[in-house]
């Protein structure tokens, strides 16, 4: 960085102070998003060392996957619950990009991502995405491509129905929920290839596995990965 940029960055961040997403204190120049302290508090589940780890063993009988993974576990009241929020309600879709190039970092040097061709997120409807914006795993899945350099694309699936909200449903209404509201685009784009499917939050699996066994019946391997496990 030239004396300039470098003059210019500070002058900036003296006027224009970064705050913490979380804790709303002042970003110090090398910091970003988050604070050192709220980034140390993060609690990552390092599933990606664990080939039967809690996310792997939920899927297990219903998703036929290489490798599944969760970058941090989900509490009430909790940070990760607070980041979640700000990014699927509070028009933050940069905390996504975050979670993804921090995550994508992390994964560089483990064998999960061996092989990966192809980084998909679970799409949202299309009435949904105009109302929010942005699609909140599509952001995580732009983040992860930074970090890693594999490609990901948000065109191949598509949501044909706009559902109701999983939050308050059981876990068998889940599955119905999102039973056939999935459809593949171009089918030949996933054939033969290892999709790393994202998605934001994992609660019962079921979106993840409806998405997953689309792309296993058009010829794919599939491994998964979210934000949070909740």
């Amino acid at each position: 960085m030239s004396k300039l940029s470098s003059f210019f960055k500070d002058f900036v961040h003296i006027f224009f102070p970064k705050i913490c997403v979380t804790c709303g204190d002042e970003l110090l120049s090398h910091e970003d998003m988050l604070c050192s302290l709220c980034l140390y508090h993060l609690p990552l589940t390092d599933f990606h060392r664990d080939s039967e780890n809690e996310t792997a063993r939920q899927l297990w009988g219903k998703l036929d996957c290489r490798h599944a993974m969760s970058m941090l576990y989900l509490a009430k009241s909790s940070r990760v619950e607070q980041l979640l929020y700000k990014l699927k309600y509070g028009h933050h879709p940069e905390i996504g990009v975050f979670f993804g190039e921090y995550y994508g970092k992390i994964l560089q040097n483990a064998a999960v991502l061996d092989r990966v061709d192809i980084i998909l997120p679970v799409p949202l409807h299309k009435s949904k995405l105009r109302k929010r914006g942005y699609n909140q795993s599509s952001q995580f899945a732009k983040g992860l491509s930074k970090a890693s350099a594999l490609p990901w694309a948000d065109d191949i699936l598509i949501r044909t129905a706009a559902t109701v909200s999983q939050t308050t449903k059981s876990r068998t209404e889940r599955y119905e929920n999102v039973e056939g509201v999935f459809t593949l685009k171009e089918a030949e784009a996933v054939q033969d290839k290892h999709v790393l499917l994202v998605d934001d939050v994992l609660t019962t699996g079921a979106t993840i596995c409806a998405v997953g066994n689309l792309f296993i019946e058009a010829g794919a391997t599939v491994s998964v990965a979210t934000i949070a496990r909740a």
